[in-house]
């Protein structure tokens, strides 16, 4: 076992230094001091909390630095505008994920949209984009609203009960089971009965998974995966499927995800033969799957996989943001009350108009909820960096010129075919040019002011300033790569925070730090409870209404 680590660090380090001492190279580039060449800056920039080390590092180099990776090896950070905007929109296919993180996604979620490339990812993406069109996703509305609802009497319930009219809860639990819940109904039309507490496996199985496969990255960790990035797929597959480590987790998730949509699959297709097929998004993609054409089909190891991504990217990182949204409410009263405000006025209209219920129109009379929901995805990127590989050599457009070590001012960087990109989500949604002044404040006022950005690069899916329809927010990423489902979390988070911020008061529990956790996807834990995982803890008692 030694002799075959040693072999692969070697071939690990004979890359690195092919790569260093070929005709294009980024080690003129400024950056960090390196203090140890086994594991690079890696352990610094990946082990502190999500986006600390971004920040730090961007105020001090600016937004394009390189970084060091184990053995030496060159990496490139970009905050940049225009440089996102190459690689995510103009050139997107040309900047694949690096083969380890695309081997981990692969344990996770198996064969789909989220580690294929190329004509792979066209076909894949082309074939699921119905489901998750604006009408679509308007459709869910009602059973985002009925599974808050559902929350938020359960925690009425436990108000009733306590002596001073107010109770401390876990909200990270509990908002993470309603989102599983609500993605359940929506996409699959199944019930995972997570609020319920039935004792379902899957749903035990994607409790806390983020954080229990990945934790707190070691330095060990670090220098492993470094290496699977150069090394054949079938090799990283091999040692991925063989020696799991914490990865057992997501082939437990997989397996039993896989099982269920087997008979999901089997059970829509039954349904479209006779006629009843429905609306969520699976019956949807085995509807397509029935067609004659080759280019609407998916073979079933892809269409079982979309089940693993569609769950486990779209309910962990939307409980995670609404999560770190009720936190700020604690921190801002003013802004809980605005939203809440405008909240029961909205629902004093629809009782003036003879409804009982929120539909996705009514949204589009509430700016200050839509303007929270816009500050809290761009404050709390939950998915704080994205990592892509140039699979050819290439030139990077820079909003800004850099300055090289040796003197020289760069107004586009040439990069090297190879080279890893660590694109910084948390770093570029605070960049002062396009947010303003207070980019480093949680202030949805910004999203209802007149401000002209100093940049006309246009990113992102969702969240256009007020004086100019350009897309400037990073959360979703952008281009061919573009989060699928970004409608259908956006406008979940809408319907949650109308039922939660609505119904209650939140405050926090005890005068404890909360953390913004790196563990692939940011979560919140408590200082000093690390280890349990997802914590928020928030005292709630019932909203007054106001006259």
């Amino acid at each position: 076992m030694f002799i075959s680590v040693l072999a692969l660090v070697t071939f690990s380090l004979a890359c690195a230094v092919y790569r260093r001492w070929r005709r294009i190279s980024i080690s003129d580039v400024p950056g960090p001091e390196c203090r140890s060449f086994l594991y690079g800056n890696l352990p610094e920039f990946l082990g502190g909390q999500a986006g600390e080390t971004d920040f730090k590092w961007r105020d001090r180099y600016g937004d394009v630095f390189r970084i060091r990776a184990p053995l030496g090896e060159d990496r490139l950070f970009i905050a940049d505008p225009k440089a996102i905007q190459y690689i995510y929109h103009t050139a997107s296919y040309r900047f694949p994920k690096p083969e380890g993180r695309r081997q981990i996604s692969r344990l996770l979620f198996g064969p789909g949209l989220s580690n294929v490339d190329g004509d792979v990812h066209r076909r894949q993406r082309r074939v699921m984009l119905p489901g998750f069109g604006g009408p679509e996703s308007r459709a869910f509305v009602p059973i985002f609203s009925q599974c808050a609802e559902k929350m938020c009497r359960k925690w009425e319930e436990e108000i009733e009960l306590s002596t001073d009219q107010s109770v401390v809860l876990d909200v990270t639990s509990w908002i993470s089971r309603a989102t599983l819940d609500a993605i359940g109904y929506a996409a699959f039309d199944y019930s995972f009965g997570a609020l319920d507490d039935s004792g379902n496996q899957l749903t035990k199985a994607y409790s806390n998974l983020f954080f229990y496969i990945f934790g707190i990255p070691t330095k060990a960790a670090i220098l492993a995966l470094s290496i699977m990035d150069h090394l054949p797929p079938a090799v990283v597959a091999f040692l991925m499927w063989n020696f799991p480590g914490r990865l057992s987790h997501a082939m437990l998730s997989n397996k039993l995800s896989t099982a269920i949509a087997k008979d999901l699959v089997k059970e829509k297709s039954e349904a479209q033969l006779e006629g009843k097929g429905r609306r969520d998004v699976m019956s949807l993609l085995v509807k397509a799957n029935a067609s004659e054409n080759a280019e609407t089909r998916l073979p079933e190891r892809e269409l079982l996989a979309q089940m693993n991504t569609i769950i486990l990217a779209g309910h962990e990182t939307t409980s995670n943001t609404l999560c770190f949204g009720l936190l700020e409410f604690c921190k801002h009263l003013e802004i809980q009350k605005k939203l809440r405000r405008e909240i029961h006025s909205a629902e004093q209209a629809i009782r003036d108009n003879g409804r009982t219920e929120f539909t996705a129109s009514d949204l589009d009379s509430m700016p200050y909820l839509s303007a929270v929901v816009k500050e809290t995805l761009r404050y709390h990127a939950v998915v704080y960096n994205v990592f892509r590989v140039s699979s050819q050599d290439n030139v990077l457009p820079l909003s800004k010129p850099i300055t090289t070590i040796s003197g020289k001012v760069l107004h586009e960087l040439p990069i090297p075919k190879g080279l890893q990109i660590v694109s910084s989500v948390a770093a570029y949604n605070r960049n002062k040019e396009i947010f303003g002044d207070d980019a480093d404040v949680f202030n949805p006022e910004r999203w209802l002011r007149e401000y002209v950005p100093k940049t006309t690069a246009s990113l992102g899916v969702y969240g256009s300033l007020q004086i100019l329809n350009i897309q400037y927010r990073f959360t979703f990423t952008g281009g061919a790569r573009s989060c699928i489902g970004w409608r259908f979390a956006v406008l979940e988070m809408h319907m949650f925070l109308i039922q939660l911020v609505g119904s209650f008061e939140f405050s926090l529990a005890e005068d404890t730090d909360i953390r913004r956790e790196a563990t692939f996807v940011m979560t919140p834990t408590t200082e000093g409870e690390i280890e349990k995982g997802s914590l928020l803890r928030l005292q709630i008692k019932v909203a007054q209404r106001e006259d």
